[in-house]
């Protein structure tokens, strides 16, 4: 079962739709915490909940202020990667983080400056946070920049098999036309450096 997730921007419809051409089985919707509105949201949501058989479920972006308030209102909570990496992971609240190659960061001379290391790969699988990866990414890039964060991208698929942590593929945009069908995920990640296996369960996921 294709699930995907997805930044919403008041076109949580155009997102369904879409889904639903590309057999995408379930969604998952994230919202900025300090921006949420459950009443509003779920009345927005209530007109398309059941619309073409995708299944709907909410998520939380939260940051280090907010976290704790958050917790208490979903069990989905979502970093974008930042300096804070490692005090959300120790802190057992989040479910995932992601945008660890869009961290502006100068690479080394023999490794890249993915955002991901050995310590928080290690405490991610401890704690079971996954690790999210945006395909969407990769759109409307220049060739320099594309060619950056492919390199960061395989190198922290590397670390995440190495480690044994749980990832997941996702969009993760708010344009509904980034998303993409289970073919072409599949195919990018297997040139990315996943196996069948590893892109079946990061695509595949219930969070």
């Amino acid at each position: 079962m294709l699930s995907d997730i997805v930044i919403p921007n008041n076109n949580e419809a155009e997102f369904i739709e879409i889904s639903s051409k590309l057999n995408i089985k379930k969604i998952y919707f994230l919202y900025d915490f300090d921006e949420y509105n459950e009443e509003n949201t779920q009345k927005k949501l209530s007109s398309i909940k059941n619309h073409k058989n995708v299944n709907i479920e909410i998520g939380l972006m939260v940051n280090q202020k907010n976290i704790n308030k958050a917790v208490q209102q979903s069990r989905f909570l979502v970093a974008r990667s930042s300096d804070k990496d490692r005090i959300f992971i120790e802190g057992k609240k989040i479910r995932l983080v992601y945008g660890f190659e869009e961290i502006s960061r100068k690479d080394y001379l023999h490794q890249r400056a993915s955002g991901l290391n050995h310590i928080i790969c290690e405490l991610a699988k401890k704690n079971n946070v996954a690790v999210g990866f945006s395909y969407s990414l990769l759109s409307n890039k220049d060739e320099n920049s594309k060619s950056i964060m492919i390199g960061r991208i395989i190198q922290n698929i590397n670390l995440c098999r190495k480690y044994n942590v749980k990832t997941v593929i996702g969009s993760f945009s708010e344009n509904p036309f980034d998303l993409r069908s289970v073919h072409d995920i599949m195919s990018l990640f297997a040139i990315l450096g996943m196996d069948g296996g590893m892109i079946k369960d990061s695509t595949s996921f219930d969070l």
